[in-house]
């Protein structure tokens, strides 16, 4: 079964999708994070991010797979903490804005979830990557409360980094929401791939909602549609 999850920065995508596979036991995977480890590729090995016949390129050379923890491994090695630097997200909404990365990317994404029951999410999901999908969903909630839980996260971040001996300085609430409006901007405005609501997917505002609350109304809808026999 595929059950495939869309929505801008912010909205419970990922704790969400997550929350469902670990649930039912199925992979879960998250195509941001792919995009974010070709990023990391590209920095790394310092390949222009702007030349897509070069990041092709690159993404050819290297394996990639998905781990349960939302980790990309990159030709055996897990990936995670890397593909959060404030490097990576200086480039990862230009990078993924690119055709032929998504392109890419999407084949990746599809060859992971062959013989799989997967939950997997991102700005394209359920209307590029799986249109089949037996359930899709579209998180949303507004830019304010997005904006909110981000800076939350990086919050969380620098208390984990502080744990550890790091001194990393969080961005501000104003430049974690002018991102955040940026993203918007690119994914709505994509010429491939750009966010979309599904025709058949399920809405969902997230603004007033708790992640237990957002968790019980998704898991009704995969439940209801499982019980007349869409499985």
């Amino acid at each position: 079964m595929k059950i495939a999850i869309d929505g801008p920065a912010g909205c419970g995508k990922s704790t969400i999708a997550r929350m469902i596979a670990d649930n039912l036991g199925y992979l879960y995977i998250n195509s941001g994070n792919l995009y974010r480890a070709v990023a990391y590729l590209a920095i790394r090995e310092t390949t222009p991010w702007q030349s897509a016949p070069r990041m092709v390129d690159l993404m050819k050379r290297h394996h990639f797979d998905y781990h349960p923890d939302g980790s990309v491994v990159v030709d055996g090695v897990s990936l995670l903490k890397e593909l959060r630097s404030s490097e990576v997200d200086a480039i990862v909404s230009q990078v993924s804005a690119i055709p032929e990365i998504r392109h890419e990317v999407n084949k990746i994404i599809r060859q992971i979830a062959v013989s799989k029951n997967v939950v997997s999410e991102g700005r394209d999901i359920t209307t590029v990557v799986f249109p089949d999908a037996e359930l899709k969903i579209y998180l949303d909630a507004s830019t304010q409360v997005r904006a909110t839980r981000r800076f939350q996260e990086k919050l969380n971040e620098q208390t984990d980094s502080s744990k550890e001996g790091a001194r990393v300085s969080p961005p501000s609430m104003e430049e974690i929401r002018n991102n955040i409006e940026m993203r918007d901007k690119l994914d709505k405005e994509k010429a491939t791939g750009a966010l979309k609501i599904a025709q058949d997917a399920e809405y969902l505002d997230t603004s007033d909602l708790t992640i237990a609350q957002v968790y019980e109304k998704v898991y009704k809808i995969l439940m209801a549609r499982n019980a007349h026999g869409r499985k």
